[in-house]
């Protein structure tokens, strides 16, 4: 019994630890980005991201619950294009995301204000490089994160890094079929 209290023991001082040691070392800054070269002119890519319908169609939230209700406002591939989504799956929880900024063929910028299952913001970006024939997608998420959060970094990188990569795949297969 002592051993199992001993191993007990220095498993919560380790997390403890952890605990300390991330919320000192990370800072409140949160940048996550990730990439794909598509073998589609940028012209054809921008026609996938430049409003919040053809960004959904390979948004890789949007299936965590096909019954979400979904409402698009403003005007199509214009600034101010925006869709807030509402969900009894926590998962997916309630937001909206608007377009902030458009540069034709090269970047596209939005704002996410997150209301449940946590509130929040942060903003994204879609930036397009050509590279030979092809394009480079470069899909980035800045936001501010609380101590707690912090501590969760590691676990956000992964998921982050399992989201980005299944939407990125998803514009590439939409894009270049």
């Amino acid at each position: 019994m002592k051993t199992i209290l001993k191993i007990l023991g220095v498993i919560i001082l380790l997390i403890i630890v952890y605990a300390v040691i991330a919320m000192l070392a990370f800072g409140k800054d949160y940048h996550y980005e990730k990439s794909i070269v598509i073998n589609a002119p940028k012209e054809k890519v921008w026609q996938q991201i430049s409003s919040m319908k053809a960004f959904n169609q390979w948004n890789p939230w949007m299936k965590l619950d096909k019954t979400m209700k979904i409402t698009y406002t403003g005007n199509a591939g214009e600034v101010g294009d925006k869709y807030c989504w509402d969900s009894k799956n926590d998962d997916a929880g309630a937001g909206c995301q608007e377009i902030k900024e458009l540069v034709l063929n090269e970047k596209q910028k939005t704002e996410m204000t997150f209301i449940k299952p946590f509130e929040g913001q942060a903003t994204s970006e879609i930036v397009l490089s050509p590279v030979g024939n092809a394009t480079k997608v470069t899909w980035t998420m800045d936001t501010e994160q609380d101590p707690m959060m912090k501590i969760m970094r590691p676990m956000m990188d992964y998921q982050m890094g399992k989201s980005y990569e299944e939407g990125l795949n998803n514009l590439k297969a939409l894009v270049e079929k």
